[in-house]
């Protein structure tokens, strides 16, 4: 017998029409005895017809997934769309206030914590109310991130190299329908705990995208960001239109070698700049000890040859942080 959920939302998934609610998440606390933290939730329904799932907020100091959702939420009329559309802008609602990329209440990444606990903080709550009751609604799942306060990324748009050929081909067709100005497929080195591994494990699509990053959004990736959810209820007949295009890059990072992880700590002086191409030795950044000024800086060499897509956002830099990331033009095989 399945865990009963705790999470409570008076939102009708089966309902015609444009619906604002919430997920009721209890959180009992010195200021609320019989508290609750109400997650933003939006359904639009309109007939028999694919759903897709949009969640930003993931992270709370990533910025273009909230701004795009909500402004859907309010544009977009039922009559629009042939199906279901959910939205979920502020995943991790306490780290989206908060501007953390974790859960101030209970120190949890929210894209570490599934399967989730019905019985767990409020953020494992969160993840099994996702995975048990509304994961199941989806035909396939865009995840909106940045790179938040600590990385900035080259917009794209990105999937999981997966072992499953028809899997990977119908993600791969909805990768290149979004349209961000690159299209990574990526061998992700650490999936455990993540809502993408819980989508790719019920076979759906599964998408997300890093926007930009340093902490803020622009007008550029909040465009991304919207023609891309656009572009995707096209891609999956929500709306009866073909995708608008855009222009994309195929790209990938295979293997964990196309990441360079800090081992020094200092001041970071990035010596590319992102979207700028490297051969591989090419030195990419260096860290200078502060405290030890007559030290040389240690230099930090690209393994392959390559664009490099995303940094290290913050002045400072410590052992252990991620320092930049390559990708190359992609070739299947």
């Amino acid at each position: 017998m399945s865990e009963p959920f705790r999470i409570m939302t008076r939102i009708d998934f089966e309902a015609d029409g444009r619906q604002f609610g919430h997920l009721d998440v209890p959180h009992s606390s010195n200021e609320s005895a019989w508290g609750a933290l109400r997650v933003p939730i939006v359904v639009i329904r309109h007939g028999e017809g694919p759903t897709l799932l949009c969640t930003g907020g993931n992270h709370g100091d990533e910025y273009e997934g909230p701004i795009a959702l909500m402004k859907l939420a309010r544009a977009l009329p039922p009559e629009a769309i042939q199906g279901r559309l959910i939205l979920l802008p502020a995943l991790n609602l306490p780290a989206v206030l908060a501007g953390t990329r974790v859960s101030p209440i209970d120190q949890v990444n929210m894209n570490r914590a599934f399967p989730g606990d019905p019985r767990g903080t409020p953020t494992l709550m969160i993840a099994d109310y996702l995975r048990r009751r509304i994961l199941p609604l989806a035909d396939a799942v865009l995840d909106l991130h940045s790179g938040g306060k600590t990385l900035s990324f080259v917009p794209f748009c990105g999937m999981h190299q997966l072992d499953d050929a028809a899997q990977m081909a119908r993600t791969r067709d909805a990768l290149l329908a979004f349209g961000a100005p690159l299209s990574l497929i990526i061998r992700e080195f650490d999936v455990v705990g993540m809502l993408d591994t819980a989508v790719e494990e019920l076979g759906k699509p599964f998408l997300f995208t890093e926007l930009g990053g340093g902490g803020t959004a622009t007008a550029a990736t909040v465009r991304v960001a919207e023609r891309g959810i656009r572009n995707l209820l096209r891609h999956f007949g929500l709306i009866d239109a073909p995708p608008e295009p855009a222009p994309t890059r195929l790209m990938h990072s295979p293997d964990a070698s196309w990441f360079v992880i800090a081992d020094d700590r200092g001041i970071l002086e990035m010596l590319v700049d992102l979207g700028e191409t490297v051969s591989a030795g090419a030195a990419l950044a260096q860290v200078h000890d502060v405290e030890r000024p007559q030290r040389p800086p240690a230099v930090y060499r690209a393994a392959r040859s390559g664009m490099l897509i995303g940094r290290h956002a913050p002045g400072l830099i410590k052992p252990g942080d991620c320092l930049a990331v390559i990708a190359t033009d992609y070739e299947a095989g």
